[in-house]
């Protein structure tokens, strides 16, 4: 290879390099974004291949609904738990605890077959069959990302670790047809096949393991007599409040009540809804790249504020239009914005609190998003088999306006650091 072909590969690496790890972050975050794909490409499958292998087991209906609500259940409390405690141990220990348990709630799930014991694996594990990150890991890696940086190159980072866990989890669900491949290509019985995702599973907590290993110590130490939150107390009680209004508002509009929508309004077949949320989901991964530049022009309660509000009129302005195309146009462009808040607001709430608060502030601001979020789809299911199919997006659209008009006027003087 000559030196020009030398200095095209070098500065190629750079730029994938720098594009992986955004200028100004600590080296030892790429750790942290590979656990984030291993987790995201774990809870993929799992979510997928949960209720079938349940129902191969012998379960019920009402089993699997009951083994799903204990783990969201147990998911949360472990959530609030971390983030209660984390400054009460050296951060090195939780996240060592954290992967030895995601360890054993793979060959749990994988080698039980009684509901009782399962049930017990479910509550204390970290299974997630859910698409959002709700875990014990959620406060350990947020808190810890935001020490690696600050200001922009933390918007970014967080950006990163965003899109790393969306793309992660769509490659994850692809991943649930091995079982019924090995099935066909091999000849081994399907409950085997499904028992060897789990111990995929584990094998997987295995590495992200030995990831943890190689994190260096924390800057931040564990503080035995310090209380979970103290002076930030009061912005993160605010901040858990309105994003739960946000995230009750979301529920609503879940991908399954809209494809339900769509084909009851418009007729839309499955096929064609597939596709559609498929240039959905890529929309949004893709947008969370453009959040930290945005942020950096106008801030981040800004980029929160007024890339929601134009998603949240389109998403109105699609339960009066007629049109599918049309329809289809307006929920394209919600994609595109409605997700540019994620990354910026994660940094946000990183930025506001101090560093010892950031394992509580992670937990405290994420856990009553995902139970306030559980309650909109039952209520959007009802409005639609009343016969007002637009209600749901109506009141999607409302409410989330009134939720970023709120956190304006309730923080627009609250600065985070730089």
């Amino acid at each position: 290879m000559n030196t020009r072909e030398e200095g095209r590969t070098v500065s190629l690496t750079d730029r994938m390099s720098r594009w992986i790890l955004p200028a100004g972050v600590d080296s030892a975050a790429r750790l942290l974004l590979a656990s984030r794909g291993l987790r995201g490409f774990c809870d993929g499958f799992i979510a997928v291949l949960l209720p079938a292998y349940l129902l191969a087991l012998g379960f019920g209906q009402l089993d699997v609904g009951l083994i799903g609500t204990t783990t969201l259940i147990g998911s949360a409390v472990a959530t609030i738990a971390v983030g209660a405690l984390a400054n009460r141990f050296a951060a090195r220990r939780m996240f060592i605890f954290a992967a030895a348990l995601m360890i054993a709630t793979g060959v749990g799930f994988g080698g039980l077959s009684s509901l009782l014991p399962i049930l017990i694996v479910a509550f204390v594990g970290t299974l997630n069959p859910s698409s959002g990150d709700v875990s014990l890991f959620l406060p350990l890696e947020q808190s810890r990302l935001a020490e690696m940086a600050a200001g922009d190159a933390r918007t970014a980072l967080f950006a990163r670790y965003s899109l790393i866990g969306a793309v992660s989890a769509a490659v994850g669900s692809l991943a649930a047809g091995l079982p019924a491949w090995l099935v066909a290509h091999t000849g081994i019985a399907e409950l085997l096949a499904m028992r060897a995702m789990f111990l995929l599973y584990a094998v997987t907590g295995v590495v992200i393991w030995l990831l943890y290993r190689r994190l260096p110590r924390s800057g931040t130490q564990a503080h035995v007599h310090t209380a979970p939150l103290d002076q930030s107390r009061g912005i993160v009680t605010r901040l858990a409040l309105l994003f739960s209004v946000d995230a009750f508002a979301g529920g609503l509009v879940v991908n399954t009540l809209l494809t339900l929508w769509l084909m009851q309004r418009f007729g839309l077949p499955v096929g064609a809804a597939g596709q559609f949320f498929f240039w959905a989901e890529l929309l949004t991964a893709l947008s969370q790249l453009a959040a930290p530049p945005l942020a950096r022009k106008i801030g981040l309660l800004n980029t929160m504020v007024f890339t929601h509000i134009p998603a949240s009129l389109c998403l109105i302005a699609a339960a009066f239009t007629a049109s599918l195309p049309v329809t289809l146009v307006l929920l394209l462009v919600r994609s595109a914005l409605s997700q540019m808040d994620v990354p910026t607001r994660t940094a946000y709430v990183m930025a506001v609190v101090t560093p010892s608060e950031r394992p509580a502030a992670a937990s405290f601001t994420s856990v009553p998003r995902s139970l306030a979020a559980s309650l909109g789809p039952s209520l959007a299911g009802g409005l639609i088999g009343f016969g007002w199919l637009g209600a749901p997006l109506i009141a999607c659209g409302a409410l989330k306006i009134a939720y970023d008009l709120s956190l304006l006027f309730l923080f627009r003087h609250v600065k985070p650091d730089d």
